[in-house]
Formats: structure tokens, C-alpha cells, sequence
């Protein structure tokens, strides 16, 4: 199951503490060594969107503690810094202090959690009015983020509308996507992505239904995909016995989650279109005119009617 949203913690490497040390006498001096600075915590957009399901069985993620300094003024080995991949679109908002990143380009890397600084050895504090510094600095702890991340896709094109009304199908037939589908009133239960001909993304969002904003059926889990999709292709099947309802329905819980949404490039697809004659495919056709949005007919089964909607994507 596709994770699009969950809370985790990260945090820095703790910096290494300095070492108190003396030579082979006292008098010799100190020569207690500094300890290395932690590693920094990075996350770095990738195109994979199962990404972070990584996180689901982790408390949490650390990038590598500084080591404690050594004798003989040697310094302790900075730690390794950790880079966390997570897919582009990802949302990262630090629930304590409220601040955001949004990572939405393929390698856009940011640094969250810087390491701790290393401790100084006694070595670092000896003077001419201390020649015995019996003490030494403990590493600086690394910074830790309690985080929450939240997947929101970046596709070109946006399947939409009621539950089945063919967007599984007519995704898998415009790309090379296998999402799963049934013969009966049943919806996705998590998003698929497939790529058209001239590589631009296209996602199925799971069917909404009346209420979905208020968190029935699947709720806003899924209207938060739709922000920044850049046209929305909304499905009304053809054997709708109301397709402006339906239409509306779906239109209403988009405004009522964000207006925005309402704002967003449309057409219209109606669906299934091999279910009706042509006289009552014209009446359908006519109906949806009223919404004033292009209205594109189409049907799996028609191959002709497919590449022309191929086309108007491409």
C-alpha cells in the first residue's frame, strides 16, 4: 500500500566528546584530542513514490555520531552524513516550530538536521596559567525534528470524479499502468501514476463521493493529490442517470476542501460511451454543455477515440 503521509523523527549525529588525556608522565601535558562533528541529515527528492513507506517501521532515523577524541592530540572521525531520498512532491513540516519545505524537483536536496558540534580535548585548553586542564568539552547534541511528511503529486493530468466511472480503465489503456479494477461500484483504494507517450505524468485519484471533504469514504486523504495537478480530466460515466449531479458532486467537494481547486484547467470525459445509442450520447453531450467546459467523448473499446484524447494531452 502506497504511504502518502506519516510522522518521523530525524536527527543529526551528537557531536564527540573531547578526550582528557596526559602524556606518559603528568608533566608531560595534556594531549587529550577534539572529537569529531556529527553527521548532517539531508532528504533529497527521487522519483520513486513509495518512498516513504521506508518510514513506517522506524521510530527514528540518525545520521552517525562524531567520535570521541584520542590520545596523542588525535582528533575523533567526524560522522558520516546521511542523505534520505523521498519523492518529489513531498510536503515536510516540523510540527514543533511550524516551519516547511516543499521538495518538488527530482534531486532537490535540503539540509534538515544539522550535526552536532565535536567537543574540544583537554589539549584545546591548556595555558600558561593552566598547564593541567584535567577537563574537557562533551560534543554538542544533533539537531532533532519532529516531522510530519505529506505526499502531494505533481502530475500533468488528474483522472477524477465519482467511483467507478473507468479512470483505472482509461488509465491503464492511455499508459503503461496496471492499476486494479473491478466490474462492480468499487474505488481505488490508493492513487496509481502512469506516463503517456510524450512523458508526462497522469494519476487516477481515488473516487470521491458527497461528504468526502468532511472525511467520508476515503476522505481528504486523496483531494490533497488534486492541488497541484495542472488539468483535471473529470470522468462522468455515460450511463450516469444524472451527469450533472454528478458533476456537481464532485465539483462541490473540491471547493468545499480547497477553492482553489476550482480554479484549475478542466475537461470534461465522458465515459464509457459504448453504453448508449447515438441519440442518447447527444442528449448526455448536451446536458454537460451547461457546465461550459469541453466535453470529450470516449469509450476503452474505441481505439480512435482514445488517440484523439492522446492527442489533445500531448
Amino acid at each position: 500500500m502506497l504511504i502518502d503521509e506519516i510522522a518521523v523523527v530525524f536527527k543529526g549525529g551528537d557531536g564527540g566528546n573531547g578526550k582528557v588525556s596526559f602524556g606518559k608522565m603528568l608533566r608531560s601535558g595534556p594531549d587529550g584530542g577534539n572529537g569529531g562533528d556529527g553527521g548532517d541529515l539531508y532528504l533529497e527528492a527521487a522519483s520513486d513514490l513509495t518512498l516513504l513507506n521506508q518510514f513506517s517501521a522506524k521510530d527514528e532515523i540518525q545520521a552517525q555520531n562524531g567520535e570521541s577524541g584520542r590520545k596523542n592530540k588525535m582528533s575523533g572521525v567526524k560522522g558520516s552524513d546521511i542523505v534520505l531520498f523521498v519523492p518529489f512532491g513531498t510536503n515536510i513540516k516540523d510540527v514543533e516550530t511550524l516551519e516547511e519545505w516543499n521538495l518538488e524537483k527530482v534531486h532537490e536536496r535540503i539540509l534538515l538536521c544539522k550535526g552536532g558540534v565535536r567537543g574540544k580535548g583537554n589539549w584545546e585548553f591548556r595555558s600558561p596559567t593552566n598547564t593541567t586542564p584535567r577537563y574537557a568539552e562533551s560534543g554538542e547534541r544533533g539537531q532533532k525534528r519532529n516531522l510530519f511528511l505529506t505526499l502531494k503529486f505533481i502530475a500533468d493530468f488528474g483522472l477524477i470524479g465519482l467511483p467507478n466511472t473507468g479512470k483505472s480503465s482509461l488509465l491503464k489503456e492511455l499508459t503503461n499502468a496496471k492499476p486494479k479494477i473491478a466490474s462492480y461500484a468499487f474505488t481505488t483504494l490508493s492513487p496509481n501514476l502512469g506516463v503517456i507517450e510524450n512523458g508526462k505524468i497522469i494519476t487516477d485519484i481515488p473516487g470521491l463521493i458527497e461528504g468526502a471533504h468532511l472525511g467520508k469514504g476515503l476522505g481528504i486523504r486523496f483531494l490533497k493529490h488534486i492541488e497541484k495537478v495542472r488539468l483535471l480530466l473529470h470522468c462522468i460515466s455515460s450511463d450516469s442517470k444524472d451527469a450533472i449531479k454528478d458533476y456537481q458532486v464532485v465539483r462541490n467537494e473540491l471547493g468545499s476542501y480547497n477553492k482553489l481547486l476550482l480554479t484549475k484547467r478542466e475537461i470534461i470525459l465522458l465515459t464509457k460511451s459504448d453504453l448508449l445509442d447515438s441519440s442518447e450520447l447527444k442528449k448526455k453531450l448536451k446536458e454537460l454543455s451547461k457546465t461550459t467546459k469541453t466535453v470529450i467523448k470516449l469509450s476503452i473499446y474505441d481505439h480512435p477515440s482514445l488517440e484523439a484524447l492522446k492527442k489533445v494531452l500531448i
